[in-house]
């Protein structure tokens, strides 16, 4: 009875009583504690870990560690899985922008072709400094803050009077994001109608743009002279019958609404020196074809949040179409490119999901960061999960884990998704196109270390060459822009 008593409420012997207890009765006696057990002495895991499958490559870029008792695996992910893409997701400051960094710092040294879209610049102004020697003539900075080489970008550019619709489709999608993005009605299919009329009218002219679109709105007598080259003979009627037939007040309100949402960009001078020159000079196309390097700094803090989003939303669409446009080129010609988007959520159109769906098709691959799932529209949110081949997961919210949970269970569950320690993540990837389990990985690298071999010098001279390669003088393209808006 003493030895029970002693036994159920963990008594020590004062006494000095031995006690000869077999194996199994020891095992019952020990027990691992549980989350009942109040004490700092006790070192407790947040989330699980699990390792990496067999199959991996040993070669291709350098993704993480699989770090699992005691095994260390290094994970690298060859070309072809790259190309079905990859979206990584967690809260701020968890490591985003420097696991992008990190892939882009591979990509130049490997020679590969890529383009960095960052709304912040901090991370294009370090990846400047550490661009190999061999590889300055490869790079294109578009940096809309630097205003007196503007580098050309008319959204409206084709090679063909064809591409024109693709084009107009992708300027609609941008002003629901810009103005309607829950549909409520701002922008519908009154507006839609119009704004592709207005389009295929003023693109009869080549290096038409933004510029002409506000002139065929607010001068009839630019649209007489346009309307002889129109060959459409919808497009024509639209001016001929409906708009000739509206009576000036409802003419003068429909218009009026149309030039309020074009007129706010090319009112603003850093804009217009942009959008408004009728050359293209930032070409997509050819720099996928010749691997270029391009960073589009497109940083908040000195060209404004609304500013930065628009030059997004019409630079992005214009990557897909360059992608597209691969078509013309036998498909072992077509070489890999890779867009990498930081704070995705800011410029995610329905582009971006035919991208995700057609991309890879003509070598382009996507890599993807945002803070939280919610923050992109269903539609592309389902074009990610269905399309995406790798998804990444840094720490995230409760409301995100609930819906990564189906992604990477039985693996891992929420309480592991909101509880995942620094510099690791969540992966759920293929291997040669197929799926593989969830695992855990560690990303640390020592970017510090690779910033000693960078040189302020060497980013400086790269800005300085690209923008006498790509932009144009300020009074030159200022002088352009007025005399075709006959101002």
């Amino acid at each position: 009875k003493g030895f029970m008593v002693d036994f159920v409420y963990r008594y020590q012997s004062m006494f000095g009583n031995n006690s000869v207890l077999s194996s199994d009765e020891l095992a019952t006696v020990w027990h691992m504690p549980n989350n009942t057990i109040a004490t700092p002495h006790i070192y407790w895991l947040n989330a699980k870990s699990a390792p990496a499958s067999g199959g991996f490559p040993s070669t291709g870029i350098w993704l993480g560690r699989s770090i699992y008792r005691g095994q260390t695996r290094n994970i690298f992910m060859s070309e072809a899985d790259r190309m079905k893409h990859m979206y990584i997701i967690g809260r701020t400051g968890t490591g985003k922008t420097e696991f992008l960094k990190q892939m882009i710092i591979q990509d130049m040294r490997a020679g590969n072709g890529l383009c960095f879209l960052e709304p912040h610049g901090d991370g294009i102004e370090e990846l400047l400094e550490m661009v190999p020697p061999e590889r300055a003539e490869d790079v294109i900075v578009f940096d809309p803050a630097d205003e007196e080489r503007p580098i050309g970008f008319n959204p409206m550019s084709v090679k063909n009077y064809e591409e024109i619709y693709q084009v107009a489709s992708s300027i609609i999608n941008l002003m629901y994001k810009l103005y309607d993005p829950n549909k409520t009605g701002m922008v519908g299919p009154r507006f839609e109608h119009s704004i592709r009329n207005i389009m295929l009218t003023v693109a009869v002219e080549k290096g038409a743009g933004f510029i002409e679109i506000v002139r065929a709105l607010t001068d009839s007598k630019y649209v007489q002279e346009l309307l002889p080259k129109v060959k459409d003979p919808i497009v024509k009627r639209y001016w001929t019958d409906q708009i000739a037939q509206t009576s000036d007040f409802h003419k003068s309100e429909v218009l009026d609404y149309i030039v309020s949402k074009f007129g706010r960009f090319i009112t603003n001078k850093m804009i217009r020196n942009i959008i408004g020159q009728s050359e293209t000079t930032l070409d997509f196309r050819k720099a996928m074809d010749e691997g270029k390097i391009v960073f589009l700094k497109l940083a908040k803090g000195l060209i404004g949040e609304e500013d930065s989003n628009f030059l997004g939303l019409v630079l992005a669409p214009k990557i897909l179409q360059a992608a597209l446009s691969r078509q013309d080129m036998p498909k072992s010609e077509r070489r890999p490119f890779y867009f990498y988007v930081d704070e995705f959520q800011n410029f995610a159109t329905p582009d971006f999901a035919q991208m995700l769906s057609e991309a890879r098709k003509y070598n382009l691959g996507l890599i993807l960061a945002n803070q939280f799932v919610s923050q992109v529209d269903e539609q592309v949110r389902d074009a990610i999960f269905g399309n995406v081949g790798t998804l990444m997961s840094y720490r995230v919210g409760v409301q995100d884990a609930s819906i990564l949970a189906k992604t990477f269970a039985p693996t891992f569950n929420e309480a592991d998704l909101t509880n995942i320690g620094a510099q690791n993540i969540y992966v759920k990837t293929i291997i040669e196109g197929t799926p593989v389990p969830p695992f855990s990985m560690n990303v640390w690298r020592d970017l510090g270390k690779e910033k000693n071999y960078g040189s302020p010098e060497v980013a400086k001279l790269v800005k300085e060459l690209s923008a006498l390669k790509y932009g144009r003088d300020k009074e030159e393209v200022e002088q352009e822009i007025m005399k075709r808006s006959k101002m």
